[in-house]
């Protein structure tokens, strides 16, 4: 980042990507405080036309799409075309969210009147992307946002804007008016500004704890702002009794490498039931050492591509040493597979002989592996943690399971499942430092419109019985 232009660089290969003008906050918020009363005005019918046209404006640039979310995120082109194939399908899906979610509703209130609940929108709504999910993410706001009738000022990541930028065109282009969506781009300061500014009327964020409190604290004053925080999770995935090793080990795999870890799903501690650990690391370890990191467009393509930047591979490395230095045992050394670029291998290291393990997300390829004796030790340990997205259980009895969904605190409770993965026709969210009780995907039409209650009468009806003097 410059004084006057936001820089992206390609993770794989530390070049310039793209380059850009910081936004102008105080612009865009007053352009779009006039722009959305109209936009809300629309019938719903024409809202959702335009919003299938974007969709179909996404389906058309599919694979210049997914190859841009590669080369600015790092994640392979595999893994790309799916996240643009999850933006073209938000679309169906909000849709009949938001039918089922804020539906209008009639019934009879007596004396020939009738009452009704509608839904109306909250106004202009920012969007805080993350660059994990660039496009997926912030498009799974956006558009609940954009169907009930909001206007949405969206700041992308700082690390991903060109994905943003294209996203936002694509919005443009299917017919969404430029001051009705808008791109702000910027770092932390336009962030903060966005975030505070008395013209916006709801803050709906993707990231991590840390500014997911902040943003909760600065607005704690103002409980006429809508706010929405998902803040992702130290997940547990709890394995006990199963004669399927091989897909246990598989399940792990998925949860804790793909996207290199940087999932606010991804499972961040292994929970394995002494009976079983050695088994399932004979099955485990042979395969993460397996997995292809390499270039996102490569090919063959790899299973993980970078971590975000070098900074973030410092940081994780230094995590795992610290783990190490803390008493963790390495069952499977993380190491730096490119000089000088943000490609790290998959972490293991058993931590049951920690003491005080540290509740934090460590956003990367590090799994951290704790025994327990049997599953109330491992739901014990599951729950030892301020977060409460995901967590998933492998193996075991339906009654089990029932136990283990039944005591486990997270918004996502899995068996037989990975840790990630979520559908997009479930709500999304998590508990603790996870979230604030405001799950997105198909629940985000709660938070992007609010109910209104009204009597009705053709004509004004009304006597006073009691009280008056004669």
């Amino acid at each position: 980042m410059t004084d006057n232009f936001l820089v992206s660089c390609e993770p794989a290969s530390g070049e310039e990507l793209w380059r850009g003008v910081h936004g102008d906050v105080e612009a865009a918020v007053s352009t779009a405080r006039r722009a959305w009363p109209a936009w809300a005005a629309l019938p719903l019918t024409s809202r959702i036309g335009v919003l299938r046209a974007f969709a179909n404006e996404v389906r058309r640039e599919t694979d210049a799409i997914a190859e841009l979310i590669a080369r600015e995120s790092g994640k392979p082109l595999w893994e790309a075309r799916a996240e643009v194939d999850a933006v073209v399908n938000k679309v169906d899906i909000s849709v009949q969210a938001y039918a089922e979610r804020t539906g209008k509703k009639k019934f009879d209130a007596g004396l020939n009147a009738s009452a009704a609940v509608r839904h109306k929108p909250h106004g202009v709504m920012v969007v805080l992307g993350p660059y994990n999910f660039p496009a997926h993410l912030p498009n799974g706001h956006i558009i609940p946002a954009l169907l009930a009738g909001n206007a949405v000022l969206f700041k992308p990541s700082e690390k991903t804007p060109a994905v943003g930028e294209t996203l936002v065109a694509c919005f443009h282009r299917a017919g969404v008016p430029e001051d009705v969506v808008q791109l702000v781009i910027g770092g932390p300061g336009e962030g903060k500004a966005l975030v505070s500014h008395p013209g916006v009327d709801g803050v709906l964020f993707t990231g991590s704890a840390d500014a997911g409190i902040a943003i909760n604290r600065k607005l704690a004053a103002n409980p006429g702002k809508i706010v929405a925080l998902e803040m992702g999770g130290n997940n547990p995935i709890v394995v006990i009794d199963t004669p399927k090793l091989t897909d246990a080990a598989a399940l792990i795999v998925q949860s804790a490498f793909t996207s290199a870890g940087q999932r606010c799903t991804a499972a961040r501690r292994l929970i394995v039931k002494d009976s079983v650990y050695d088994d399932l690391m004979a099955e485990l370890l042979p395969l993460a050492r397996k997995l292809m990191v390499g270039d996102p467009l490569g090919e063959p393509q790899p299973f993980m591509g970078p971590v975000i930047d070098n900074d973030a591979a410092d940081r994780l490395v230094e995590s795992f040493l610290t783990l190490m230095t803390a008493g963790g045992r390495p069952l499977l050394h993380m190491r730096r597979s490119v000089p000088d670029l943000p490609f790290l291998t998959a972490g293991i290291i058993d931590v049951t002989n920690i003491p005080d393990r540290p509740d934090i997300e460590l956003f990367g390829p590090i799994l951290q592996v704790i025994r327990v004796p049997d599953l109330d030790a491992g739901i014990t340990e599951a729950n030892n943690t301020r977060f409460g997205l995901s967590a998933s259980l492998i193996g075991g009895t339906p009654e089990d399971y029932g136990r283990f969904w039944a005591n486990i605190r997270a918004g996502i409770i899995n068996w037989n499942g990975p840790t990630n993965g979520a559908s997009s026709k479930a709500p999304f969210g998590g508990i603790g430092l996870s979230g604030n009780h405001r799950p997105a995907a198909y629940y985000a039409a709660d938070y992007c419109a609010y109910p209104v209650a009204s009597t009705e009468m053709d004509q004004p009806r009304a006597t006073i019985g009691v009280g008056l003097r004669p």
